[in-house]
């Protein structure tokens, strides 16, 4: 297979075998294998494998390589001639995958 699209906290990526990607938090310890089943779609060219919404059976293998936090986004309200203003920060929990796999 030479790439295929697959949804994860939220989001949608297309991946291909040996792609790295930051995703939301896993609850999967480093050097474990973690498994997509909700592959949109999975092919190349006139062979490419729609589903609707998802492909039954197939799963995107991947390997886990680091639990990290993103940059920091600031949120910063405040409003004109009140005297209010108020600063609060974020990180978010990511986890770094390596793809290793599609089987679809």
């Amino acid at each position: 297979m030479a790439y295929a699209i697959i949804k994860t906290g939220g989001k949608q990526y297309k991946v291909s075998v040996g792609d790295k990607l930051n995703v939301e938090k896993l609850e999967v310890a480093e050097g474990e294998t973690a498994s997509f089943d909700q592959v949109l779609a999975a092919g190349e060219g006139a062979e490419l494998k729609v589903g609707a919404p998802t492909l039954a059976g197939a799963t995107v293998e991947a390997k886990v390589i680091s639990q990290f936090k993103g940059e920091k986004v600031t949120a910063f309200k405040f409003k004109k001639r009140k005297g209010y203003h108020k600063t609060k920060g974020h990180r978010q929990p990511l986890t770094r995958v390596q793809v290793t796999a599609i089987k679809a």
